[in-house]
């Protein structure tokens, strides 16, 4: 079998998406790079927004059409292949796997089927199954946990993910010897709230320690750069701030959703904190961090949001001075609380406030990267940028980075770069050798010279 899997949604689906390959590839499938090449498509679903799941009914749209002229088997996994809404998706569509997010591991056995196939338990030895590294990166995620306790209005991770269960260290500890063995020198800790890890449906598990423990075993590993995603307000406690102050390997990076600026906001979403209480959650790591780099997550428009909540929103923004935020427009999900029990606001309105946000964000970014012009940063490099003369990457406090290949260096890995230029969302720069110098741009071949002589790419 040749099989392909495209991949919605966050870190974790990618993380879901490499466990389900690796399964693919054990059973004897061949990994292809096109849904022309394979006979087996599998699409990894997010259900948090509207905009995903349309995008799913148009791809399979488009593969029932292929279905019609030639074999294919079609599958669907992830958040979405867990809702009602998403099973009555697959029989419209005729879809032939169907898997959620807690039985990924019957792929196996979904692919013997003869008939269609319908995964939608949550099992167990999934929270210990540990998928072989990734091969040839320097980067991976490593998930310590999964579910979600939380119950917020308009969040339906709780009903597809299932409650919160907590990795156990020696099985994440094990799948991080395998990371560094394969070279992997960047690791993110993943789960729908990392801080809370440890404490499943409000009691502490035996035997497993403190977030704050975790990320102090994981530094004492040898690993170079240690991330974690995501973080909520509700649980973050000092002791995080510390484990990252005392733990070198720890990137001074966090990612805390706040969500809205309005306490009143707040409540309507069930965040189970108010502006106060998450200022001072800013004002911890300002002290123990003053220069931690913030991202944040803001949804616009959520129901009932007046002209006065979203300036609270705006000053939130001002106040914390955040280096970057993913900013949504609130998507009415079914099933949530919102979506029964909260009407709507109108989508222009919606519209015009996350445009008035998008340019407090930019105000805000290019600032923040504008500070980092003329310094030198540690960066991690992927590989080729967009533009093959270049190669790309990101900074320990995850600021995407772009310089020019130089002094024979072409290939990932992490180096010294000094910024040159900012911009709100990319830092550009060029290489340093191990004396400090600046490498100046190898050569690139005719007819490309010209267009690829400018330090900054178009990309």
């Amino acid at each position: 079998m040749r099989a392909h899997i495209i991949t919605y949604g966050c870190q974790m689906n990618e993380y879901d998406s490499h466990l389900v390959e690796s399964q693919l590839v054990s059973l004897g499938a061949d990994m292809v790079d096109s849904v022309d090449a394979a006979d087996f498509v599998l699409i990894n679903t997010c259900a948090v927004r509207g905009k995903p799941v349309d995008k799913v009914r148009s791809l399979l749209g488009d593969l029932r059409a292929t279905k019609a002229r030639r074999p294919l088997v079609v599958g669907m996994m992830g958040c979405l292949a867990q809702l009602e809404e998403g099973q009555q998706i697959a029989r419209k569509f005729e879809v032939d796997v169907l898997l959620g997010p807690g039985s990924l591991l019957d792929i196996g056995k979904a692919l013997e089927s003869n008939e269609r196939f319908w995964g939608l338990q949550f099992k167990d030895e999934l929270h210990d199954h540990i998928p072989p590294p990734p091969q040839g990166r320097l980067q991976a995620h490593l998930t310590i946990m999964r579910g979600c306790d939380h119950h917020c209005t308009y969040c339906i991770v709780p009903t597809t993910r299932g409650p919160q269960v907590s990795r156990h260290p020696d099985a994440i500890m094990r799948e991080l010897d395998m990371l560094l063995e394969a070279g992997v020198q960047e690791v993110t800790l993943l789960g729908q709230n990392v801080n809370s890890y440890g404490i499943d449906q409000g009691k502490r598990v035996p035997g497993i320690p403190s977030f704050a423990e975790l990320l102090r075993m994981v530094g004492a590993s040898g690993v170079k750069r240690i991330k974690f995603t995501t973080s909520h307000p509700m649980n973050f406690t000092e002791d995080v701030v510390l484990a990252m102050r005392d733990t070198p390997a720890v990137c001074d990076f966090i990612h805390l959703p706040v969500q809205s600026g309005s306490s009143r906001v707040l409540r309507r979403m069930a965040r189970e904190y108010t502006r106060e209480k998450y200022l001072e959650h800013i004002a911890t790591i300002k002290k123990h961090l003053p220069n931690a780099v913030l991202f944040t997550d803001i949804i616009v428009g959520f129901p009932g949001e007046t002209e006065e909540d979203f300036q609270e929103t705006l000053s939130l923004y001002d106040e914390v001075g955040y280096d970057n935020a993913y900013m949504f427009i609130y998507s009415a999900r079914p099933g949530t609380p919102s979506y029964k029990h909260f009407e709507d606001l109108p989508r222009e309105l919606k519209t015009e406030r996350l445009q008035r946000l998008i340019a407090k964000q930019k105000e805000w970014s290019i600032r923040k990267n504008s500070a980092y012009v003329g310094r030198d940063l540690e960066v991690l490099l992927r590989g080729d940028a967009h533009d093959p003369a270049f190669l790309e990457g990101h900074s320990r406090g995850n600021h995407p980075v772009v310089v020019p290949k130089a002094g024979g260096i072409d290939r990932p890995g992490i180096y010294t770069v000094r910024v040159e230029h900012a911009t709100p969302h990319m830092l550009y720069g060029k290489l340093l050798d191990a004396e400090g110098r600046v490498l100046e741009p190898q050569p690139v071949a005719a007819p490309e010279a010209a267009a690829l002589s400018s330090p900054l790419p178009m990309l």
